[in-house]
């Protein structure tokens, strides 16, 4: 048999394999690929760590309390965990991981991440195996979709990892139901689908418009036209109620927050701004050709200030596509003969892939401008170089069947002209990766990478070329063959880097049982101020980047965190930003200018932890504001002694207009400890105006997640006043029966009570919140 002749393309579907080989051998491989995180070496870090992780941490110990984590007090002072797409409450690894063990590990979360896309690679397996399609190309698809392109580089993505390993969970699934018009395999498609879209993130907005092709695509191919469509209604719509019963609630939630949260609209031009940049697509072929994996100076690739200007807002491991060097030559090999890659069993994922190629492209080609105009649903997200995930799990199933074909046999030997084209097709992607670094001045950065990216590619040449002679001889030596080469080539090529692993003490601060010596001073000193209604808040600022979410671990009442989606209202109020991480993201707004001011004293904010002087921070404090506590290593800890309890009772109420008090920051000459300011038709504020100062007295009974008690003694009318968020889906009664929750001093919760001894209870109800808020918006 000639090497290098044309793959062959199967008519018809071959027998199935066993699966049961196939499965260990990817194991296996997935395994030695995991070992360095599963080892508790090294722990997948950044967003997986600095934001995930705290959200995780949080979760099991909420449910290990006995405590719902619906709510969160420990950042930006409280906010709707329930409707949070990142905080992991509808993930079931992770729901799992927390239900099983108070304290996660790191090894434990990396582990589940790890786990989530070894499933989508058995789902990959199943699929070729349903397919006929053959166990080595399999393996290959298996092991480029799960250590390959994003899904590599882009592992602390932990959401957008998750929505990508449900992914082909969902499409095996829904394949099974459209063949075989199962309503069973229906439902269970359309439940994977939903848990793909609970991540409410772009690549699962991707996700859905692959698996609604498919079924276009099912029904084109099969010819039967209503007839065929007819066939599936009954699978479909049992997929339509799986998936609904799965996300109506959560995404409903995460639509309500949305609309009153901080998220700006997005442009075209925004959005272009997180474009795939062309020559990252020399990443396919060279991983690491751009530094990507080392120190930031080390990174010349776009956008670098090595690279030069190009308006871009990405990471430099967002453009990352390398998934093996033996599925990029076997995709090259494909090209030798167009109809490899357009027969009818696979030409929906050569679609695919260029489809959301040209997406992650965004403004460098008008494609993304198209669907930015037409299609549903483009203009939520602000960067569509996340489509690059869908190009590694696409790209991976054509290398995997392009294995296929070679396995079966060669059709024959090739002529000089097609042997010239393939030649340019390997040649020419090498060639640039050595002309751009040139260009650029950076070769000698880029020369280990190339080299690498060399010898490997002629590896897998000599692999595919010797493919059909050992698959007509051994089925399990062609299979252990193809599970060492892609195990070796991405453990090399795509294992533990700067971008993807980090020694686990790196995050130590964010252990339960950590020592930070500013960990240990927070705790203790707000356990010294603790009152029946006193709980100190802090503010965690310029300590670096996995600080901010550190309150969720350790149980600190915190000002700020890191999140892209916060409450509006108190964006607005109080300058937070997505990350504190470093001292100039500390932004003020005019109704908090300065920790001198009346919000800062109103939310309790009381200890101040800075990396540098704060005076550095806040130029506008002047001598004895603050009061330096301590100095450690990390940072200074510094005292706010005007912080206010977190309850008070209220004799005089005033009537103040919120939207111009955020704008301009004119906080009326009032007493605090005795004023509440509230909106226009709050009840009885003529009734609160007339009493005596010092009229009531509160206690904090109980204080949890989604439950505050207060007991009242009340010796006139009155307010009480919590200084927690509002926000509508909490409810207040006094003694059992409801009353109206008002928004009160801008940003807090506050109750009228009646002369007399009450007990005043405020309780996180989200579906009831949420029926609430749907009922008139659609005028029910």
């Amino acid at each position: 048999m000639t090497l290098f002749g044309e793959p062959a393309v199967p008519s018809a579907p071959q027998e199935r394999w066993p699966l049961s080989g196939t499965l260990a051998l990817f194991a296996a491989g997935w395994l030695v690929l995991s070992w360095p995180w599963l080892s508790g070496a090294v722990t997948i870090p950044w967003d997986a760590k600095a934001h995930f992780y705290p959200q995780l941490q949080f979760l099991a110990q909420s449910l290990h309390r006995g405590e719902l984590p619906f709510w969160t007090p420990y950042v930006f002072s409280g906010t709707p965990q329930v409707a949070d797409p990142q905080s992991l409450i509808f993930s079931p690894p992770f729901l799992a991981l927390a239900l099983l063990d108070a304290n996660p590990s790191f090894r434990a979360a990396d582990a589940a991440v790890l786990g989530m896309l070894a499933l989508g690679g058995v789902a990959i397996v199943a699929l070729f195996r349903d397919r006929g399609w053959h166990a080595a190309g399999a393996l290959v698809a298996a092991f480029a979709f799960a250590f390959g392109g994003a899904a590599a580089w882009r592992i602390q993505h932990i959401g957008q990892i998750l929505s990508l390993a449900w992914l082909p969970i969902a499409f095996w699934l829904l394949t099974r139901a459209l063949e075989r018009h199962s309503p069973a395999y229906g439902l269970a498609s359309g439940v994977a689908a939903g848990l793909m879209v609970l991540g409410r993130d772009q690549v699962a907005y991707l996700g859905v418009w692959v698996l609604s092709g498919a079924v276009l695509a099912h029904w084109l191919d099969w010819g039967g036209g209503w007839r065929a469509i007819r066939a599936d209604l009954v699978p479909l719509a049992c997929g339509a109620i799986g998936g609904a019963l799965v996300v109506t609630v959560p995404v409903l939630m995460t639509l309500l927050l949305a609309e009153g949260s901080n998220r700006p609209a997005i442009d075209h031009l925004g959005a272009g701004q997180g474009s795939l940049h062309p020559a990252l697509l020399l990443t396919a072929v060279a991983a690491n050709l751009f530094g990507a994996d080392g120190p930031l100076q080390n990174h010349w690739g776009p956008p670098s200030p090595l690279w030069g200007s190009v308006d871009l807002f990405l990471a430099r491991n967002m453009g990352q596509l390398y998934i093996g060097a033996l599925p990029i030559a076997l995709i090259m090999t494909a090209a030798l003969r167009p109809a490899a890659l357009w027969s009818r069993e696979i030409r929906f994922f050569t679609v695919l892939a260029a489809l959301v190629l040209l997406y992650a492209l965004g403004r460098y080609t008008p494609f993304f401008r198209a669907a930015f105009a037409i299609v549903p649903g483009v203009d939520l997200f602000r960067r569509p170089a996340d489509a690059v995930f869908l190009v590694g799990f696409a790209a991976g199933i054509l290398s995997g069947y392009v294995t296929h074909c070679w396995c079966q046999g060669s059709a024959g030997p090739v002529g000089r002209l097609r042997r010239t084209f393939a030649g340019v097709l390997v040649v020419v992607p090498v060639a640039l990766c050595v002309a751009v670094p040139i260009a650029k001045d950076t070769f000698h950065l880029a020369h280990i990478p190339i080299t690498v990216a060399a010898l490997c590619l002629a590896a897998a040449l000599v692999v595919i070329a010797f493919l059909p002679l050992l698959a007509a001889r051994s089925t399990a030596a062609t299979l252990v063959l193809v599970t060492l080469v892609m195990t070796a080539d991405l453990r090399v090529n795509n294992g533990p880097n700067e971008s993807t692993a980090l020694p686990t003490e790196t995050y130590d601060v964010l252990r339960p049982g950590s020592g930070n010596p500013i960990v240990a001073t927070l705790k203790a000193r707000t356990a010294e101020t603790a009152s029946d209604t006193r709980m100190d808040r802090v503010e965690l600022t310029g300590l670096g980047f996995h600080w901010p979410n550190a309150s969720l671990v350790h149980r600190l009442h915190n000002v700020l965190g890191y999140n892209p989606l916060r409450l509006g209202a108190y964006t607005s109020a109080t300058g937070a930003g997505d990350h504190v991480a470093l001292p100039e993201q500390r932004t003020f707004a005019p109704l908090f200018p300065s920790y001198r001011s009346v919000l800062a004293d109103l939310l309790g904010l009381r200890f101040i932890v800075t990396g540098v002087p704060v005076e550095q921070i806040d130029p506008k404090l002047r001598p004895g504001d603050l009061k330096l506590l301590a100095e450690t290593g990390d940072g200074f800890v510094y005292e706010n002694p005007r912080a206010a309890p977190r309850a008070a009772f209220a004799t005089v109420a005033r009537v103040a207009d919120f939207a111009a008090l955020l704008r301009d920051g004119n906080w009326p000459d009032v007493d605090f400890s005795r004023t509440v300011l509230v909106e226009a038709g709050a009840p009885h504020p003529e009734t609160a105006n007339r009493v005596p100062p010092a009229a009531g007295r509160v206690r904090i009974v109980t204080y949890r997640n989604t439950e505050v008690v207060i007991d009242v003694e009340a010796a006139a009318d009155g307010y009480v006043v919590l200084s927690d968020p509002w926000h509508p889906w909490w409810q207040a009664s006094v003694d059992g029966q409801h009353v109206p929750m008002l928004r009160a001093n801008v940003l807090f919760r506050a109750v009228w009570v009646p002369t007399g001894s009450h007990t005043l209870r405020f309780e996180f109800r989200p579906l009831a919140g949420l029926w609430r808020q749907v009922k008139a918006l659609t005028g029910f």
